[in-house]
């Protein structure tokens, strides 16, 4: 028997709101795409070089879709905890299969906005473990949208 560890840990800023999908199934899915920095001086030039790394966030936990409905918008600064899936599909009239590895957020994973929703840039917890279960850090309902409409910061 052999044992082994997926794990997949990310804090970045949420590049759009989140999409929720309805399945056949009836169930819903929510899709986040997150961006995370990091930069580097070059060895030849001696310039600052900033790389920015996509991820897709997966979920099919009711809770947490609503509760991401309610909080995920673009540009928030968000810690996600999960496990790495990657899917396999073909599209019709191509040859070839394509693959998506995504982080899943299944029971267990955890979800955390380490922003206020009002764009303070103030880290605080608004979210809690995948339960579906989160309120702002100060209390106060959470707020649609961006504040004041601007371009993610990076």
């Amino acid at each position: 028997m052999s044992f082994g560890l997926n794990r997949a840990e990310v804090i970045g800023r949420l590049g759009a709101d989140v999409t929720v999908n309805h399945l056949v199934s009836g169930g819903r899915v929510a899709n986040l795409s997150i961006a995370t920095d990091e930069s580097y001086i070059d060895k030849t030039s001696g310039e600052r070089v900033d790389k920015t790394e996509w991820h897709r966030a997966v979920t099919f936990q009711p809770g947490l879709v609503d509760m991401l409905v309610k909080h995920a918008r673009k540009g928030r600064l968000v810690y996600l905890a999960g496990k790495l899936q990657t899917r396999r599909w073909r599209k019709e009239g191509e040859e070839s299969d394509r693959f998506s590895t995504e982080i899943l957020l299944a029971p267990g994973s955890r979800v955390q906005f380490l922003d206020r929703p009002n764009g303070n840039g103030a880290a605080a917890e608004a979210g809690e473990p995948a339960n579906g279960s989160a309120t702002p850090a100060d209390g106060a309902p959470a707020q649609a949208g961006n504040a004041g409409g601007d371009e993610i910061p990076f």
